[in-house]
């Protein structure tokens, strides 16, 4: 099998008056990683679906090994030797790593002979620099594994080119860096050709050869790694200078806002439970939870906004009993940033506007409801749009219309204006580009200097590590480990969240 290069020549595609990509040349060289980064519709989705024969060009093309490609759909693409691993993994989770393997082929036999193709299964992986589990049902395999198991797929499928999506965000640390050190060894070794999408500058760094950014569906800057720096990249990615302040940590911590006793709940799935033995913030601190997803952050969120009955134990707030109730939310001043805020902490038919006033809409001074007074409701709506730099044609649309970035950007402008004493967020700066996470950073910090108590729940190790005080991860809905942040390090959380400490 030998690595194939590829080039986009020119290539634009509109859907309507609206141009996704536009007249974007790149080369990607054979036998190397080449970075694809941008932030959220910068036109990197639509220039891979191109690419793979989801989408079809409007304009330009592709060549692969300098020969004019023509792709009609993801099964021409997969002939022609292109394949890609996607963020959410599309294994059967009841099969093994084996009949996941041999389904996957156009030609898998009505009647499968076993003995035959494991045979072949075998030989296939005797000189590849990771083996996943072949007899282990996917459902049981860990998070590192599927990912090594689809990568296997599509080398299995003949791929010698691949679009790796986001290949690391469900991995720990350690894994991350296993998988994409054996990919970088298959690409050295002239192997595969592989197109690395990804927001870590630190992977970009450690595993690509070279970079294409892309902005507002424009190529905007490409070259060697080793010739540019992270700024530099963010730079391309923002088109403006990133003015990033530097976080300072003031204050000591002061008394237990939240604590959580023996806090016991249903998963989503599975026989297991949600146990929280022992958690506290205190005023002026970031407790940061860890975790691969799916081992009960969102269990634990749910817990604590309510949407989750406990079936034992307790959670108190400033020392009374707290179920999380309107009344308690707001006497108690606690507020939340859950996880897909569209969905759960949001009216998606109602407008902006409505959407930033759900806190007050009926705590005027008069016991009115607040939205009556619509001047003072559009006054309060266009300043937290302003100061929070959420990005909508008016505040009279409906929430539902606005991209994902921007729905995050307005529900964190309802919940951190006003009084707060607790703040409840799960990836606060998911779907953010560079400067809104940095400003969403800095709230953060300031308002845990203020006296704040933050529970910051994250997927984003490096996140967890800027701003927590303390560290607890969360491995099979407990809590495995905790820290203080200065007294440990990233290999040693990555160990409990894969569950080998």
């Amino acid at each position: 099998m030998q690595a194939i290069g590829l080039e986009t020549v020119g290539m634009t595609m509109r859907f309507g008056a609206f141009t996704a990509l536009d007249n974007v040349t790149t080369r990607i060289k054979p036998g190397t990683v080449h970075a694809l980064l941008g932030e959220n519709g910068a036109g990197k989705s639509t220039l891979v679906k191109c690419i793979m024969g989801f989408y079809h060009a409007t304009e330009g093309g592709l060549l692969i090994d300098g020969h004019e490609a023509r792709v009609a759909d993801p099964v021409d693409a997969q002939r022609l030797g292109l394949g890609m691993v996607y963020q959410h993994f599309t294994l059967v989770p009841s099969l093994t790593g084996a009949e996941n393997l041999v389904i996957s082929r156009a030609d898998a036999p009505q009647v499968i002979n076993w003995n035959t193709e494991r045979a072949a299964l075998d030989a296939f992986l005797a000189d590849l620099p990771f083996q996943p589990p072949l007899d282990r049902p996917v459902s049981r395999m860990s998070a590192g594994e599927k990912q090594k198991l689809e990568i296997v797929k599509q080398l299995y499928l003949g791929s010698r080119f691949l679009i790796l999506d986001e290949p690391t965000s469900v991995l720990t640390p350690a894994e991350a860096d296993e998988v994409l050190s054996h990919i970088r060894a298959l690409c050295e070794g002239g192997r595969i050709t592989v197109l690395l999408i990804t927001h870590k500058f630190r992977e970009v760094r450690s595993f690509a050869d070279d970079v294409t950014v892309l902005r507002r569906g424009k190529m905007v800057g490409s070259g060697r790694v080793a010739d540019l720096s992270d700024k530099q990249m963010a730079e391309m990615m923002m088109g403006e200078t990133i003015a990033r302040a530097e976080l300072e940590r003031t204050g000591t911590p002061g008394s237990v806002v939240l604590a959580m006793k023996d806090a016991q709940a249903p998963a989503l799935s599975g026989p297991k439970g949600i146990a929280i033995d022992d958690l506290t913030v205190q005023a002026g601190q970031i407790v940061g939870v860890a975790g691969i997803s799916g081992n009960g952050q969102t269990e634990l969120m749910e817990m604590l906004t309510g949407q989750r009955t406990l079936t034992g134990g307790q959670i108190e707030v400033k020392g009374q009993p707290f179920g999380a109730t309107r009344t308690e939310v707001h006497d108690l001043k606690v507020r939340y940033l859950p996880e897909e805020p569209l969905k759960n902490a949001s009216a998606p038919r109602m407008s902006v506007a409505e959407n930033l006033a759900l806190r007050e809409f009926d705590r005027g001074p008069d016991g009115s409801i607040f939205w009556q007074n619509r001047r003072k409701m559009l006054r309060t709506a266009r300043r937290r749009i302003d100061d929070f730099e959420v990005k909508a044609p008016s505040p009279h649309v409906p929430i539902a219309t606005l991209s994902g970035g921007n729905v995050q950007r307005t529900v964190l402008a309802r919940e951190f204006s006003g009084d707060v004493d607790l703040l409840i967020v799960a990836n606060p700066c998911f779907g953010l580009d560079f400067n809104a996470v940095a400003a969403v950073r800095e709230r953060l910090m300031q308002a845990r200097n203020r006296g704040v108590a933050i529970l910051l729940i994250s997927e984003d190790l490096d996140e967890i590590f800027e701003l927590a005080d303390r560290i607890v991860v969360m491995s099979e809905g407990h809590l495995a480990f905790a820290a203080e942040a200065g007294a440990t390090h990233a290999g040693e959380v990555g160990s409990y969240m894969a569950g080998h400490a």
